[in-house]
């Protein structure tokens, strides 16, 4: 028998870590890592595999590699064909020529920056930026990253070239983004900016809204400018 041909047992993976960051839903995150650098979350390790001897030689490394789950589309029927949100919703792609959740495995890969490692009583705890992955997502794995053989200046980026630089312009009132901490409002402009709505959408009287830490945020987009229109702190709402 041709050893290519041979049936292999599936692969069971281990969940090594949860990432947790401001994101406790998959609507308006960012559609690829690295697009809201500011975008602050850490990686804490299951007790297994919460050992410092395990990261030995990580801090050496800018930047890593985190292979995870997309919790929410788990068992879910996957589709030979998707509709990319930046193509309008209309055009139909390859699933193995996007990065569309629905895969026949729901597994994600995101080169995210290390920006410290801390070592507490409950082991190693990595804070990274730049993540485009919900809150509570399962880590399967962490590796390095190599920019002498993964970076490829020359490399073709597909239907994402006339995609990629897609950017709204932000309308965020005082009143409103006051009610935002300091240190979350960057990453929430960042986000806004890369229009969270599906592609599809073009209605400018509708209302979008989306969890972000404690608070939930609306807005409308007409034309390639994005308004806010209401923060509500879910904190006061839940009392």
């Amino acid at each position: 028998m041709n050893d290519s041909k041979k049936s292999h047992a599936p692969l069971s993976l281990s969940v090594i870590a949860h990432i947790e960051n401001d994101f406790p839903t998959k609507f308006a995150l960012p559609r690829q890592s690295g697009l809201a650098s500011s975008l602050i979350s850490r990686i804490v390790f299951e007790p297994e595999y919460s050992v410092t001897e395990a990261i030995r030689g990580l801090d050496g490394y800018s930047h890593l590699w985190l292979i995870w789950g997309f919790s929410e589309t788990f068992g879910e029927k996957w589709s030979p064909t998707v509709r990319p949100p930046r193509l309008g919703g209309n055009k139909r792609m390859g699933v193995f020529a996007t990065r569309a959740p629905y895969r026949p495995n729901p597994i994600g890969l995101s080169v995210v920056k290390l920006e410290r490692i801390d070592i507490t009583d409950k082991g190693p705890i990595l804070t990274v930026s730049g993540a485009d992955i919900m809150n509570s997502s399962p880590i399967y794995d962490i590796k390095p990253y190599l920019p002498y053989v993964e970076s490829i200046p020359n490399a073709s980026d597909g239907f994402t070239a006339f995609t990629k630089d897609h950017r709204l312009s932000v309308e965020f009132p005082e009143n409103l983004i006051s009610l935002i901490p300091k240190e979350l409002r960057k990453t929430l402009t960042e986000v806004l900016s890369g229009d969270p709505r599906p592609g599809y959408h073009s209605d400018p009287e509708r209302i979008y809204g989306f969890e972000y830490s404690d608070f939930e945020i609306k807005f409308r987009v007409s034309g390639d400018i994005l308004t806010v229109c209401e923060v509500i702190s879910r904190k006061n709402r839940e009392i």
